[in-house]
């Protein structure tokens, strides 16, 4: 089976990161897309990251009735911080019967050369890109034959900014999923300790 591999942190996950996964489902060569949530990306500040489980609990909120989507704490267990490689090579040799695609925004090919590995990681998978508004795809990796850019609707929404408005005492209705934004108001996730 063809499976797409969506990584990030998704502190919190958001309607954005839903659209751009049923998109790819809906106009890619993948089958079934499982969201890889990450404990420490080595290129952001863990500060700022709610826990782990609790970020994976969001998801699996989110995409609770999706049967194409999947969550997956599978880097909890990994050597961290985590290595997009190592997983990739962790998940190839466990489900050797899949083939797996990586999703990434164009802002991440853009910084993949500071990738570990980046080389043998494009040789060997072939890599989604979805664009981000406001960023553009200047880099010769674009042109890699295993660099599929793909044309997906681009959403102004960003974690950050959910965040934000969650600590500004706004709503964040309508930019994640209704059980996520049930799960949020009733929760002390992102808002500011008294």
């Amino acid at each position: 089976m063809k499976i797409g591999l969506f990584f990030g942190s998704f502190n919190p996950i958001h309607n954005g990161h839903l659209i751009i996964a049923q998109h790819l489902l809906n106009y890619s060569a993948i089958e079934k897309l499982w969201f890889i949530v990450s404990p420490h990306n080595p290129l952001k500040e863990k500060a700022s990251l709610a826990k782990d489980r609790e970020r994976l609990h969001l998801v699996r909120l989110a995409i609770d009735e999706n049967p194409d989507m999947r969550a997956s704490d599978i880097e909890f267990n990994l050597p961290q911080p985590s290595y997009t490689i190592d997983t990739m090579a962790f998940l190839t040799e466990k489900y050797p019967q899949h083939e797996f695609s990586l999703i990434m925004g164009g802002d991440n090919l853009v910084s993949l050369p500071k990738w570990k590995n980046y080389e043998l990681l494009i040789s060997k998978y072939p890599i989604l890109i979805y664009k981000r508004p406001n960023y553009a795809i200047d880099t010769p990796l674009a042109n890699h034959p295993n660099v599929h850019i793909l044309d997906t609707p681009m959403l102004d929404i960003s974690s950050t900014l959910v965040r934000q408005l969650i600590t500004e005492k706004k709503s964040i209705r309508y930019l994640v999923p209704d059980a996520v934004f049930q799960y949020l108001e009733s929760s002390n996730m992102y808002r500011p300790k008294k």
